[in-house]
Formats: C-alpha cells, sequence, structure tokens
C-alpha cells in the first residue's frame, strides 16, 4: 500500500436495483436507443469484434459488463470524449461481436483486447470496467502492466466469491421473460442463439476456479494507478472483496458508495463518478495530508 495518506473515501448514492441480470437489460435497452449506430469491426483472435471511437486525447478503453454492450457507457460519453478518445468495444460474443467457439473466459478477453489495441497502435491506455470488465482489466494490467497507466474498476472483484456464485446458479438460458428476451434482442445482434450462449456461460462462472483467482502477490504487480469503486449493498460482492483489492494492489484509491448496488454509479451519483474518474485517470486529484480523503467534485 503507498503511503500517501489516506486513500479511501465515502459517497452518498442511492440504492439500485439489486438484480444484476435485471439492471443490464433495463440499462441497455435504454441506452440501444442514443447510441449510434456507427463503429468498426475488426478480426480478433478467431471472431469478429465491433468496437466505435469518439473523442481526442488520451486513449481511455471502456469496458462493459457480462450481457451488457458498448451501449452501456452511452450516458457519459459525451462528458468523457471532451477530455479522453474513447474505445468502447463490445467484448467477443456480445452485442455485435461473434464468439464462434462459444466459449468466455476473463483471461481469453484480455488477450482479445491486445489484439485491438494492436490495432489500433495503441501502446499505453486507460480504462475503467465495469464487472466483468473491471475483472478483465485485473488480467490486462497483470498480463502486461505496462500497458495500463490508470484504470476504475467498479464492481470488480478478484475472484468469484461464494455470494456472487449463489447468485449465477439462479442464472438460466431458457428461464428469461419475453420481456427480458425483447430487451435483451435489442441489443445483442446474432439471434436467441447468441443471447442463450452468453446466459449459459455467465451461469457457468458458479463452476470457475481458475480464470478469476487473483491472490494478493499476483495483484501485487500491477502497476497502474487504480480506482476502486464498491456499492456496500452490491448483490455480487461483500464489500471485503472490494478491500482485498485495495490492500493488495500497491497505487489503489477505493471509494466505497452507502446504498450502491452491483453498479453504484448510474443515477444522481452519475455526476460525480465522471467528475471524480476524470480527475484521477488525468492524475489531477488534490490529496490532503494523512487522514485527508481526496476531495470529491464540487
Amino acid at each position: 500500500m503507498a503511503a500517501d495518506g489516506l486513500r479511501s473515501f465515502k459517497f452518498w448514492g442511492i440504492k439500485m436495483k439489486a438484480s444484476f441480470l435485471r439492471l443490464s437489460t433495463l440499462t441497455i435497452a435504454w441506452t440501444a436507443l442514443t447510441s449510434p449506430a456507427s463503429g468498426d469491426t475488426v478480426q480478433v483472435n478467431g471472431f469478429e469484434m465491433y468496437y466505435e471511437t469518439a473523442g481526442q486525447g488520451q486513449p481511455l478503453v471502456l469496458l462493459h459488463g457480462f450481457t451488457q454492450v458498448g451501449a452501456e457507457w452511452d450516458p457519459i460519453r459525451d462528458d468523457l470524449k471532451s477530455d479522453f478518445r474513447l474505445i468502447i468495444p463490445d467484448l467477443r460474443g456480445h452485442g455485435s461481436s461473434t464468439n464462434p467457439s462459444g466459449e468466455f473466459t476473463n483471461r481469453q478477453a484480455a488477450l482479445d483486447l491486445f489484439v485491438l489495441l494492436d490495432h489500433l497502435g495503441l501502446e499505453r491506455i486507460q480504462a475503467i470496467g465495469f464487472s466483468v470488465g473491471g475483472e478483465i482489466l485485473l488480467h490486462m494490467a497483470t498480463q502486461q502492466p505496462d500497458r495500463i497507466d490508470a484504470m476504475v474498476l467498479i464492481g470488480a472483484a478478484p475472484y468469484f466469491s461464494e455470494q456472487a456464485r449463489e447468485v449465477l446458479r439462479d442464472v438460466h438460458p431458457n428461464d428469461e421473460s419475453e420481456e427480458s428476451m425483447r430487451e435483451l434482442r435489442s441489443v445483442h445482434k446474432h439471434g436467441d442463439g447468441q443471447i442463450r450462449a452468453l446466459l449459459s456461460q455467465m451461469n457457468g462462472f458458479k463452476d470457475s476456479y481458475d480464470d478469476q483467482n487473483f491472490t494478493p502477490p499476483y495483484l501485487s504487480t500491477i502497476t497502474a494507478r487504480t480506482l476502486i469503486i464498491q456499492g456496500d449493498r452490491d448483490r455480487f460482492n461483500p464489500v471485503s472483496t472490494a478491500l482485498e483489492l485495495y490492500d493488495a494492489i500497491p497505487r489503489s484509491y477505493l471509494w466505497i458508495v452507502p446504498n450502491g448496488s452491483h453498479f453504484p454509479t448510474q443515477g444522481p451519483v452519475q455526476e460525480y463518478f465522471v467528475c471524480t474518474a476524470t480527475a484521477f485517470l488525468r492524475d489531477q486529484w488534490r490529496l490532503g495530508g494523512p487522514g485527508t480523503p481526496a476531495r470529491l467534485c464540487e
């Protein structure tokens, strides 16, 4: 842990819906109406990856959560693109990206993203990742530490806790309501087979112990400045997992959102998240001495 004063702080948030899948589908159904129908596709490790870019400046990769798509970031895209060059992919098998292998691991997704970065000629980036997107960033930051300058992890964990596995056991590819399927069809462009594959893969995480399994010594190799954001009402991850990340990653900061759910930066908190994340990524935080938290945006 870096001896640069207190690295944790709180901000009052709101209580969000507890169901991750319901949160995912409601959010992506709304963003699908606002996302521009433009982008590019590149061949990556045997599949076609769809991605969009926007803005100018320091490259900032935005990674969505499982069963979501890049359009998840539409509500804050305009705020971020004034300071950053945004790279917003659909992960393999999500949205407009294909996945002929029918398999998904966070480790492989990290390798996919390095190929995308090479295609774009980007040697070093900053990134924000939600849930699985943040967990993929942990893989990237340990596989090739020099390529990640700074990252923001939202609702991410070093491993699947028993709390998360319990939720995942209730995800079944054939149990979604017709309303949920309509919402998922609006953003996943390759039919019901794609959607059911995603739900099956999500359920399979309950039995995974080797993909997302970071130990403190391994996390200590991360050199990126890291902001960890966790809702204290996260249905998937207990606050203790965020504390484990905070204790293990050398240059890390921790923001616990009271009454925050798995995606604690939405709603009224969104404005403060954008301002705080931007200041963090640009290394413009105002830190006091020991015992003084980082100042949040006014």
